[in-house]
């Protein structure tokens, strides 16, 4: 589903990753795991548009996504949960999960909301609190939940269980767990294995921008 073939990316005139390889097969579930800043958020904004690519190669279901903008890549199924969330407080749960179905243009998104729901209960209980009103935990599973608004083939979780108290975390991981017999493909990073060992098809050690695939 996923191939990545001697990726760089640099910002600002820095080398952030260097000659990155990582495969990822349909319904496979991988950890990109590394100290901060390592550089796993820069490979998971490097794929989703976000940064550009000094070079290498980038390809989803055959697709080369260097030619395709950010918008485009979730309109081909892939969605992001960033580590900071980034909710806007002043909309509410149901709100910020719409949102990216409205900017590109989703046509069931009622649909993919009412399985959103039924996949995590939790946001039909708070859809209408504004965002900025839930605990940091909860506003964790809103992201993932606006994620899969795009998300329904690939998912990238960018620390999905830092920051989040131990009752969260593991409703967290039980979440990401239901989404994997879904189907989706999967890349979870974390700073170690303490949450995700259970969950994880594959293993992609990150250091200095350089990834290693690991032994699970």
């Amino acid at each position: 589903m996923l191939k990545i073939s001697d990726l760089n990316v640099s910002i600002q005139s820095v080398s952030v990753l260097q000659g990155v390889r990582l495969d990822l097969p349909t319904g496979a579930v991988a950890g990109l795991i590394g100290r901060n800043g390592a550089g796993k958020t820069t490979l998971m904004r490097s794929i989703m548009g976000l940064l550009p690519c000094s070079s290498g190669t980038v390809e989803f279901d055959g697709a080369d996504l260097r030619e395709i903008p950010a918008y485009g890549r979730s309109r081909l199924g892939i969605g992001y949960m960033p580590e900071e969330r980034r909710l806007i407080p002043e909309l509410t749960v149901e709100e910020n999960i719409l949102l990216p179905a409205w900017a590109i243009g989703t046509q069931d998104a009622p649909r993919r909301l009412e399985k959103i729901c039924t996949m995590i209960p939790e946001i039909k209980v708070f859809a209408k609190r504004k965002a900025m009103q839930l605990s940091g935990g909860q506003q964790k599973l809103v992201a993932l939940g606006r994620a899969l608004m795009c998300g329904d083939k690939l998912l990238l979780l960018d620390e999905p269980f830092e920051g989040v108290a131990p009752a969260l975390s593991g409703r967290l991981v039980e979440v990401v767990g239901e989404l994997i017999k879904e189907g989706l493909s999967v890349i979870l990073s974390e700073s170690n294995l303490q949450h995700s060992a259970d969950l994880l098809d594959r293993v992609f050690q990150i250091d200095r921008g350089v990834v290693v695939q690991m032994e699970n």
